[in-house]
């Protein structure tokens, strides 16, 4: 961490805003001090005298600073921060949660499912795999989207997957004009697909229905519970268990997560 006080963000200067798509922008910020966090962890952006909201960063933890947060405006603070511009001080806390199980992934095969913005999350789970290929057997990725304006990250795709241990199929939810890709829920993608099931470790993002119908589609398919990680970033708030609001049973997922196994929470009944 960068302080010592967990309460007090820590200055980190706007220098670049991306617009990704029309509701979505990522926010690339150099913290005053060095913040080195893992795949998965998330931290707690700060707009001063406005409020903070948390955000898993999109940037790969390989690189350093600066750091990308990728948002979808969805509320009063989310649309102030649409708003900020480059040059502007803003605040970071963190990083909280454990973030991905990479050391799990050793010579295991990875499907990555997002939904949405869900991809952002899983962006820094993806570009530390790229970078480190040799420790896994293969990576799929899966993403979906309501429609192709809404896909993030587009210009991308060509770049992760000139190796062939890296597989990539997006789709938006229904046909439009202009696209002549998959059509049809992410769920579309997940019939009979060609992985080893019983090695094979799966992370899924995205909004709370999409993780709950990913989930029942990938357990019907065959893969192991304890296999399925869920992203709970949704419920993060304070960030270090002491609101509630993200716990599930007994795990905090702030503490816990917000990546989870679905073994460990699906018999409480407020996981999706």
């Amino acid at each position: 961490m960068i302080s010592d006080n967990p309460y007090l963000p820590w200055p980190a200067e706007l220098i670049e805003v991306i617009d990704e798509t029309p509701t979505i922008k990522t926010l690339v910020v150099r913290p005053e001090a060095p913040l080195a966090f893992r795949a998965g962890q998330f931290v707690q952006l700060t707009v001063p005298g406005m409020g903070e909201a948390p955000f898993t960063p999109s940037s790969s933890p390989l690189e350093g600073q600066p750091i990308a947060l990728t948002i979808l405006r969805t509320g009063t603070v989310t649309e102030q921060m649409h708003q900020c511009r480059p040059g502007q001080v803003l605040g970071l806390r963190g990083p909280f949660g454990k973030g991905y199980p990479l050391e799990k992934l050793q010579g295991k095969e990875v499907l990555v499912v997002g939904g949405g913005v869900g991809l952002a999350p899983l962006r820094a789970l993806i570009l530390t795999l790229l970078a480190q290929l040799d420790g896994i057997k293969r990576m799929s990725i899966k993403y979906g989207a309501r429609c192709m304006e809404e896909l993030l990250y587009r210009e991308e795709y060509p770049k992760w997957t000139p190796n062939p241990k890296v597989d990539f199929t997006c789709t938006i939810d229904r046909p439009q004009a202009g696209w002549d890709g998959r059509t049809g829920m992410v769920t579309t993608l997940l019939k009979n697909l060609d992985v080893d099931k019983a090695n094979c470790y799966v992370f899924v993002c995205g909004p709370s229905i999409m993780l709950k119908f990913v989930t029942f589609e990938l357990v019907a398919e065959g893969f192991h519970k304890d296999h399925i990680y869920l992203s709970m970033n949704r419920r993060m708030s304070c960030g270090m268990g002491l609101c509630g609001r993200c716990n599930i049973g007994p795990y905090y997922l702030c503490k816990d997560g917000p990546d989870v196994s679905y073994a460990l929470i699906e018999n409480y009944p407020n996981v999706f």
